[in-house]
């Protein structure tokens, strides 16, 4: 059992916890909870980690033995990003996908650019899975997917769904548009209602910042600038909200074919 904080395991986690460098050059995330471990795959847990209270009424067969510690209830909660941890904590592999499977004749795509809210980004990925989507592309400057509270709000999605961290948005575009990917881009000054446009043919959504929106040079590449209208003094929905009220819009077209 660990039992000090000044463990090197402990200390470790922690810094997974709190640095994106870390988890991307280790290719490592953190994810708290039994739902999510039973979601992720088996052979991507590297490491398990149970509080001494929660073993007692954790059930985690299937898993080698060498893979799981024992760690007191004070270290679990030194290493928890929760504010009332469940008791079990898994080191998980990070999925790899490139762009190219993305590419398909029904691609339906979610392109971020430079979302900040974890949450906004964790929800985008659970919608993304909902309505059908094949991938979501984000830029580099998009908020860590790997963070605790990007990993919560995905609600497991982060498993099923592709990703791809492009270092250009013009190239990925482009190369979508070489593919005849219709791309869109959901800004305020849009001049066609989104539920307007036709996303039967390949497709791919343009989300921008929360509160900057998309740079004017990205929404410039787009095929068409879409818009949701809105009643009242409003001037943009919540960046997850817009995302899926436009691919829900995708999905029910393709639902009618």
């Amino acid at each position: 059992m660990i039992s000090s904080t000044s463990n090197p395991q402990v200390k470790y986690i922690r810094q997974l916890c709190k640095k994106s460098k870390l988890r991307h050059k280790d290719r490592l995330f953190s994810a708290e909870g039994v739902r999510i471990l039973n979601e992720v795959p088996k052979e991507r847990v590297r490491n398990i980690y149970i509080s001494e209270s929660f073993i007692k009424s954790c059930d985690i067969t299937g898993f080698e033995a060498d893979k799981i510690e024992v760690v007191t209830d004070e270290v679990f909660k030194s290493i928890a990003d929760t504010t009332t941890p469940q008791g079990i904590l898994s080191l998980i592999e990070m999925p790899r996908y490139n762009i190219e499977e993305m590419i398909r004749d029904d691609s339906l795509l979610i392109i971020l650019e430079d979302l900040q809210d974890p949450g906004n980004l964790g929800t985008i990925m659970r919608m993304a899975e909902g309505a059908g989507a094949c991938g979501v592309i984000m830029t580099k400057q998009t908020t860590d997917l790997f963070s605790p509270k990007a990993v919560r709000a995905t609600m497991g999605a982060i498993f099923r769904m592709p990703y791809f961290i492009t270092d250009s948005i013009e190239e990925t575009i482009s190369q979508l548009k070489k593919a005849s990917i219709n791309i869109y881009a959901a800004t305020l000054d849009g001049d066609c209602d989104y539920d307007k446009q036709d996303y039967t043919n390949p497709s791919a959504i343009i989300i921008g910042n929360e509160g900057a929106g998309i740079k004017p040079g990205t929404a410039a590449l787009a095929d068409k600038k879409i818009f949701i209208p809105m009643k009242g003094s409003l001037e943009s929905l919540n960046a997850a909200m817009a995302a899926g009220i436009i691919t829900y819009e995708a999905a029910r077209q393709r639902r009618q074919i």
